[in-house]
């Protein structure tokens, strides 16, 4: 009897335990997904705002006045967005021609001095970006260069060969190089080996460097606004003002334009970034 009472107040107790782990579990997703979503909400309620004052709970007036504004032929936004989308595709052509060279010579172990070559390319995230992109603005000021579309992609390609360099090591790592070493013995060239061998089995992971890089550039502010301010106008630079100047539902807008790309890029490196090429980070 007694042993009967003990385990039905174990079975009771048990039942409770995995009801208040249950709800806890429920309360910390609520947790994390408001933490998460909730900033994401917030702005896209500010893109349909066109009057909301304290101390309301929700807007008083929705529209999409502001989004006219936004795609209107004549408004800043789209110059800044065909600017930033420029400055970000010769950003990914410069990080590209430099990187497929380095990161096919990096990734093999020959090579001298292969693990300062790599770290020399995190140096500049060492340092704070303020203090690297204002002494960047001193040296191209004295050579002609701030202010001019040069200087932007220069500076997003400095920022953007750490991204591009280690990814393509890793991708040119995870190659076979059987398959080069058969190339050559059957006679191949270095060239074509390298073009029709090496390449084509690294273009999945060059092509999630790349992404990495424009989206790297399309969001870069404080390069762009040390050396290319006041010539050149990006949309992080547009949001930048907007939002110091109180006008929320241009930046809301400017800040989704430019969330959008960054989700549909990230499917995509899902794609390409294999489980073999991400465990040659770093080696």
């Amino acid at each position: 009897m007694i042993y009967s009472l003990k385990s039905n107040l174990l079975k009771t107790l048990n039942i409770r335990s995995l009801r208040i782990s249950f709800w806890l579990q429920c309360v910390f997703i609520l947790l994390l997904a408001l933490a998460i979503f909730g900033p994401i909400m917030n702005l896209l309620i500010w893109t349909v705002t066109e009057s909301w004052y304290f101390p309301h709970a929700l807007p008083s007036q929705w529209g999409f006045k502001y989004w006219q504004q936004v795609f209107n032929p004549y408004s800043d936004v789209s110059g800044s967005l065909l600017t930033s989308l420029l400055i970000a595709v010769l950003t990914v052509v410069v990080c590209l021609i430099v990187s497929v060279p380095a990161g096919y010579a990096l990734s093999k172990r020959s090579m001298p001095w292969r693990v300062f070559w790599m770290l020399l390319f995190l140096i500049p995230q060492a340092f704070p970006n303020l203090t690297v992109y204002m002494n960047i603005a001193r040296l191209f000021y004295d050579v002609g260069l701030n202010g001019t579309l040069l200087g932007v992609i220069l500076v997003h390609s400095v920022h953007g060969l750490m991204f591009s360099i280690w990814i393509s090591v890793a991708a040119f790592s995870s190659t076979d190089p059987m398959l080069e070493r058969a190339s050559r013995n059957l006679g191949a060239g270095p060239f074509y080996t390298f073009f029709h061998i090496v390449l084509p089995q690294a273009a999945p992971g060059l092509i999630a460097s790349c992404i990495f890089v424009f989206l790297e550039s399309l969001d870069e502010f404080t390069g762009t606004f040390f050396v290319g301010s006041p010539n050149i106008s990006t949309l992080p630079l547009l949001l930048y003002t907007a939002s110091m100047e109180g006008n929320y539902q241009i930046a809301s807008i400017t800040a989704l334009i430019l969330l959008v790309p960054s989700i549909l890029f990230m499917v995509i490196i899902n794609k390409f970034m294999r489980p073999e090429m991400l465990s040659k980070l770093g080696k």
